[in-house]
């Protein structure tokens, strides 16, 4: 199977701030409603310049301070569902990629974006924000299904890594910086053990701080 990819393109970076909305009859603070923007980006420890998560509980956090979606993706999901437009930040992903798939990347690969550089953490677990962002309650098991959740990327919080790289955002060109051990875990196979179980992946699994598969 292959590594991760020496290059990989940012299409689009999405922004988005808490705002109350009302579902199921109930008012939800949710930061799902994500905009393109044109200008350069600060990226920080915990989050974009620009951008917010509502429930730090479950969101956020120096593993999980930008999300990252394939563009490649959106083709899919435009066949699942061809009347519902899908502008990018549609999934509440602040970069919207091209080049990077779940198949490609492991955790603990770095890259450099912009004058930023920082490590795949985790794949995204959806919560039910995103059958609000599509009003409909079944996109969260056929998200999770698909298997095309996209990634988390911040600060890899395991011995040894190199430290967060702040730095700026944009449109464009972004590079490999250094790729994750050999008996890293790829995102594919994560997405294996959301499901039934595969045992074979769940000794390499052990090595992974708890709060990556959560």
């Amino acid at each position: 199977m292959s590594r991760a990819p020496s290059s990989m393109k940012v299409i689009s970076v999405n922004l988005g701030l808490p705002r109350e909305v009302q579902w199921k009859g109930k008012t939800v603070s949710t930061a799902i409603f994500k905009t393109p923007v044109s200008n350069r980006i600060t990226l920080r420890s915990l989050n974009l310049d620009g951008d917010r998560q509502a429930d730090l509980s479950v969101h956020g956090g120096q593993n999980k301070a930008v999300y990252a979606y394939p563009a490649e993706h959106y083709a899919y999901w435009q066949r699942e569902f061809p009347d519902m437009a899908l502008p990018w930040g549609m999934f509440g992903e602040n970069l919207t990629t091209e080049g990077l798939g779940e198949d490609d990347v492991l955790i603990g690969d770095r890259f450099r974006i912009g004058s930023a550089e920082v490590a795949v953490t985790q794949p995204r677990m959806p919560c039910f924000k995103l059958g609000l962002r599509f009003d409909r309650d079944d996109i969260v098991k056929r998200f999770l299904a698909s298997g095309r959740t996209g990634f988390n990327v911040g600060e890899v919080a395991q011995p040894g890594a190199k430290p967060f790289k702040p730095g700026f955002y944009s449109r464009g060109r972004g590079r490999a910086a250094d790729p994750a051990p050999g008996d890293a875990v790829r995102m594919s196979q994560i997405h294996r053990l959301i499901g039934p179980i595969s045992l074979g992946y769940v000794p390499r699994m052990a090595h992974l701080p708890a709060n990556q598969c959560a």
